[in-house]
């Protein structure tokens, strides 16, 4: 009224309340539930960041998309006049780039612990059929007209159950549902003890379940180890070649973890160098979710076929594994196949209870292991097939 600045109470809207409610719902989630709280919290935080009106943190263009600038040299002059913000900045050279997802799976490689899969290459499978609900959902999506087939596959690989694979394609296919589209996938993965329970005993006997394995796997020698990744890398990128970047992270991670003589290297990826990376992607995410890009129909279709695709995952890992069991002599607990869902270790601890349960002498969770850190593999090299058709 004085001319000397603006309020934002007379701009809010009510889809701006109600984003507002869902960013303090997620942080809600993410510290009193335990929800995924390093990826909610952030998230939740970046929703109500950008849903106060005049804040300027995040600038969009008249097309929906997040305004970027012309050149680097421009950048500074643009943060002066109010065409780019904070978070503009983040998504474009961070997100969009595709620098973060791929900074982030080197961080997961340091982390991850291929011993298991190393001593039942078996699991390699398992991790494969897991992809069935991203191949299934892609389908659904495309056919049902409310997604480009661009935007249906980068619904369906929410069915990897793997966060940067899905923002990595997600930004290059369909940047404008970065932020639904990463949301569901997140918080499903925090919801895999609940999704995967009833799945697992529809389509398992309570014998199956029930089948006895020894709680040891087979020790892995450190050549193994340290071959594994560059084999894998060579092997996934001949096969499909666009997978390189994200295989290449994650393999040269694991690399440094297994060789003896990069620990400090391995430490630093695994600890403050991803978290450093994590809250910058959470925080960027939820800073896409603006009321007039979120509360819309499409959100709603995201958000039940991601359900969809980790049902049809857990399926197909599950069956997978019923399936080797029929040329093997030894039988394997199938419920190991639903750890092929990449959603590490979630998925694995849910085959762990439930095993548990039905045979109170069955330790599953070194069996689990291998094909749940199969499935970061098989979803890597997916989004590489869906990138390369695609792009």
């Amino acid at each position: 009224m004085f001319g000397l600045y603006d309020m934002a109470f007379g701009s809010m809207t009510w889809g701006n309340i109600i984003m507002l409610l869902l960013g303090g719902l997620l942080i809600y989630l993410g510290i009193a539930k335990d929800f995924e709280p390093l990826l909610l919290v952030p998230i939740g935080f970046g929703i109500i960041m950008v849903n106060i009106p005049l804040g300027g943190l995040m600038v969009y263009t008249p097309d929906g998309l997040p305004a970027e600038s012309a050149t680097l040299g421009q950048l500074l002059q643009d943060i002066a006049d109010g065409k780019v913000g904070l978070m503009n900045v983040l998504y474009a050279y961070g997100v969009k780039s595709e620098i973060i997802p791929f900074l982030i799976f080197l961080g997961l490689g340091a982390l991850i612990d291929f011993s298991a899969t190393i001593a039942r290459p078996i699991s390699l499978f398992f991790g494969a059929t897991a992809q069935l609900g991203v191949f299934v959902v892609f389908f659904i999506a495309y056919v049902s007209g409310l997604f480009t087939i661009n935007e249906a596959a980068c619904v369906g690989i929410i069915g990897g159950s793997d966060g940067p694979p899905t923002i990595y394609l997600t930004a290059a296919l369909a940047p404008r549902l970065l932020g639904p589209i990463a949301l569901a996938a997140y918080s499903y993965m925090a919801l895999v003890p609940v999704i995967q329970p009833p799945i697992i005993r529809l389509f398992t006997t309570k014998k199956e379940r029930a089948i006895y394995m020894k709680p040891q796997v087979r020790e892995v020698s450190k050549l193994e180890l340290i071959l594994f990744p560059i084999v894998i890398f060579i092997v996934a990128v001949l096969l499909v070649p666009k997978c390189a970047p994200i295989i290449g992270m994650l393999m040269f991670g694991n690399l440094l973890r297994v060789t003896g003589v990069t620990d400090r290297l391995a430490q630093s990826a695994g600890t403050v160098f991803i978290d450093v990376l994590t809250f910058l992607l959470a925080l960027t995410v939820g800073s896409l979710m603006t009321a007039e890009i979120f509360l819309t129909p499409r959100t709603l279709a995201i958000i039940g076929f991601a359900a969809l695709a980790f049902v049809f995952s857990t399926i197909g890992g599950v069956l997978g594994a019923k399936f080797t069991n029929l040329f093997l002599k030894e039988k394997i607990n199938p419920m190991i196949g639903a750890a092929g869902v990449s959603a590490v270790p979630m998925s694995a601890r849910v085959v762990q209870r439930m095993g548990q349960k039905a045979n109170p002498r069955n330790f599953l969770l070194m069996h689990a292991m291998g094909p749940n850190a199969a499935g970061v593999i098989g979803t890597a090299v997916v989004t590489g097939i869906l990138y390369g058709m695609l792009k």
